[in-house]
């Protein structure tokens, strides 16, 4: 049986550090997971979907802003446009 020197206290505070750090370690892989998780909903879902409702918006703002300029259906097709309406 070879001798050792160290007590059984130590070595049980050893592998109870180790253990807390393993821990610590799967906890932080897990939250880098989850952050990356959470960036790709951000980027597939939420960023197609707010691009796609403020373009439809804008598009609103400018049609109204296009037509009072006066650049409308008379501007390019002329006044009979109207008539044959």
């Amino acid at each position: 049986m070879p001798s050792s020197t160290a007590s059984l206290d130590d070595i049980s505070s050893n592998a109870s550090s180790y253990d807390s750090e393993e821990e610590y370690r799967l906890a932080q892989q897990e939250w880098e997971e989850s952050l990356h998780q959470l960036q790709q909903l951000v980027s597939v879902v939420l960023l197609p979907f707010f691009g796609k409702w403020l373009g439809r918006r804008w598009s609103h703002i400018a049609y109204a802003r296009y037509l009072s300029v006066g650049l409308g259906r008379e501007f390019f097709f002329g006044a009979s446009a109207k008539a044959r309406k």
